[in-house]
C-alpha cells in the first residue's frame, strides 16, 4: 500500500474515532457486560447545552434587514462511536437501548409495474451471538435524546426566523426558499430532519410539496475537512496530530495516577490506547444521555486539560493556511457565493441549513479565528446572517431641477453567531470593514475579500500529496 493511501486510510479512521487500539477481543468480552438506560432526567441535559434560543437572540441595528441566513448545525446526542470503558470501574454501558424512534418506519419499496409502495418495518440491532432487542443502538447512532435535541433547534429557528423576523414564509411551498443539505451519515441526515420538522412541521408545508434533502459524494463534501477527497490535507492533517502528541502528552501524565484505572491501566494519551479523543467522546456521550461517570472526568482541571489536548490534536491545523484553504475554503466559498445571490437577486435561498459535526463548528470557528478551545456541544450551531441596508446616494452624472437626484444604494454586512453569541471577526476589525460601533457586522466586501484569499484556487491539484508529486 502506498504511503498516501495509508494517510488517507489512518486520518479517516481518526475522523471517526476508530483508532482505539482496542482489539476485537476486547469488543467481544465487553459486549454484554452493561445495558440500560440512563438513570437521571435527560431534559437536564438538554438545557445545560446551551442550545440555539430565540429568546436569547440579539436584534440587528433597526437600519438593517435580515436578507438570508446559513445555519451550520452539529447533530444531536449520540452514542459513542466506539465501545470504551464498559469495564469496572468505569462501568459505562456497552449497550444502549435509547433508539427506538428509528427503529419503527415506513419503507418505500417497488411493487408491480414499478409502482411505490410503502411497508412498515421494525429494525432491529443484531449482535454477534444474536441477541437483538428493539430499541438499542449502534456506534455512533443518533439517540431518540437527541432527536429531541434537533427537533428543538429546528422548533427556535422557526420562532425566530418565521415568526419574530419574518425572513422565512409561514408554510414552505417551494425549493426556492430553502436549502437542506447534511454530509452523508445516519446521523447528521436524521438530525437534520428533526431540524427541518420543527422549523416547517407537516401542518406548515404545503400539500403535496416534499423538501429535500440533499448529500453529496464523500470525495466531494466540503461540510468536513475532506482528508478523503484530498490527499494533502491529509498528510498535513497527520503532521499536526504527531506534532500535537509529543507537545501535549507530558502535561497528560500527571493524570494517570487518577484516569488510568479507567482505561486497563494504560496512560492518558493523545494517541494512547484507547486515543484520548475517543475517551472524551464515550465520557461526552454518557454525560448527555444521563449516565453514570466517574466523578474523575467532571473534574474541572481534568476536563480542561483533556478537552485542551484534543482540540489541540483536531484544530491546530487551522492555523495554518494552506491547510485552512483546504479544509474549509470550498466550504465559505459556497456559503459567500450564496450571499453574492441574493445581492445579485437570482434565486438564492432565504436559509441554508447544513448538519455537520463539531469538527466543521470548530474548524469554521479556528479558520477565522473565533475558535474559544472549547469542544462544540451536541446540537451546537454556528450562523451566518446577511443583512442589508438602504442609504440614499447621489446618482452620478445627472441634474434635475437645481438638485440631485438619488437612488437607494444597497450596502451589506454579514453576522456570525456561535449559539447565541455575535463573534466579531478579526478579518473585519479595520476601519471601514464593518458596521460603525458594531463591530460583530462586518461589512459584505471585507468578508468576501476574506473568504477569496482562503479559498483554493484549484482544489483538486492543490490536494495532490507533495510525496505524491
Amino acid at each position: 500500500m502506498r504511503l498516501t493511501d495509508l494517510l488517507l486510510l489512518y486520518t479517516l479512521l481518526l475522523h471517526c474515532n476508530l483508532v482505539t487500539g482496542l482489539h476485537p477481543s476486547n469488543l467481544v468480552d465487553n459486549q454484554c457486560a452493561f445495558q440500560f438506560e440512563p438513570s437521571s432526567d435527560r431534559d437536564n441535559t438538554l438545557k445545560k447545552m446551551g442550545l440555539l434560543s430565540e429568546k436569547e437572540y440579539e436584534a440587528a441595528p433597526p437600519d438593517l434587514k435580515l436578507e438570508q441566513v446559513h445555519v451550520y448545525v452539529r447533530h444531536g446526542e449520540r452514542t459513542p462511536v466506539g465501545i470504551r470503558m464498559a469495564e469496572s470501574p468505569a462501568n459505562i454501558p456497552a449497550f444502549w437501548n435509547l433508539c427506538k424512534t428509528a427503529r419503527r418506519f415506513k419503507a418505500a419499496v417497488m411493487g408491480e409495474n414499478n409502482t411505490t409502495e410503502e411497508v412498515k418495518i421494525v429494525r432491529l440491532s443484531e449482535r454477534g451471538d444474536g441477541y437483538a432487542q428493539e430499541g438499542e443502538c449502534l456506534p455512533g447512532e443518533l439517540t431518540d435524546v437527541g432527536r429531541k435535541s434537533t427537533l428543538r433547534v429546528g422548533q427556535e429557528l422557526r420562532k425566530l426566523y418565521v415568526e419574530k423576523l419574518g425572513l422565512l414564509p409561514d408554510v414552505l411551498d417551494s425549493h426556492e426558499t430553502a436549502y437542506f443539505r447534511s454530509t452523508n451519515m445516519p446521523r447528521t441526515i436524521e438530525s437534520l430532519q428533526q431540524v427541518l420538522h420543527g422549523l416547517y412541521p407537516e401542518s406548515k408545508i404545503q400539500q403535496g410539496f416534499a423538501p429535500r434533502i440533499r448529500t453529496r459524494h464523500p470525495n466531494t463534501e466540503s461540510l468536513i475537512g475532506n482528508t478523503i477527497g484530498c490527499g494533502r490535507l491529509a498528510e498535513l492533517a497527520l503532521a499536526f496530530n504527531l506534532a500535537a502528541a509529543k507537545d501535549n502528552n507530558p502535561n497528560l501524565q500527571q493524570f494517570d495516577s487518577k484516569l488510568s484505572k479507567y482505561i486497563g491501566g494504560n496512560p492518558i494519551r493523545i494517541d494512547g490506547k484507547p486515543r484520548l479523543s475517543g475517551i472524551l467522546d464515550t465520557v461526552r456521550a454518557a454525560d448527555a444521555h444521563g449516565f453514570h461517570i466517574p466523578p474523575e472526568f467532571k473534574d474541572p482541571n481534568i476536563v480542561a486539560a483533556m478537552e485542551t489536548a484534543v482540540c489541540d490534536e483536531w484544530f491546530r491545523g487551522y492555523k495554518d493556511g494552506e491547510f485552512r484553504r483546504l479544509a474549509m475554503g470550498r466550504l465559505l466559498a459556497e456559503m459567500s457565493g450564496g450571499m453574492s445571490g441574493i445581492v445579485n437577486r437570482t434565486d438564492a435561498p432565504k436559509i441554508r441549513v447544513l448538519a455537520c459535526h463539531d469538527t466543521t463548528l470548530a474548524g469554521l470557528c479556528q479558520t477565522l479565528d473565533v475558535f474559544n478551545n472549547r469542544w462544540p456541544d451536541f446540537t451546537a450551531s454556528v450562523t451566518f446572517e446577511l443583512f442589508s441596508e438602504s442609504t440614499t446616494q447621489p446618482a452620478p452624472s445627472t441634474f434635475s431641477l437645481g438638485v440631485f437626484s438619488r437612488k437607494a444604494v444597497a450596502k451589506h454586512f454579514v453576522r456570525m453567531r456561535y449559539q447565541n453569541r455575535s463573534l466579531a471577526l478579526p478579518a473585519c476589525a479595520a476601519p471601514g470593514d464593518h458596521l460603525s460601533g458594531s463591530p460583530e457586522f462586518c461589512t459584505l466586501a471585507a468578508f468576501q475579500e476574506h473568504v477569496r484569499k482562503l479559498t483554493p484556487d484549484d482544489w483538486e491539484k492543490e490536494c495532490i500529496p507533495k510525496k505524491g508529486r
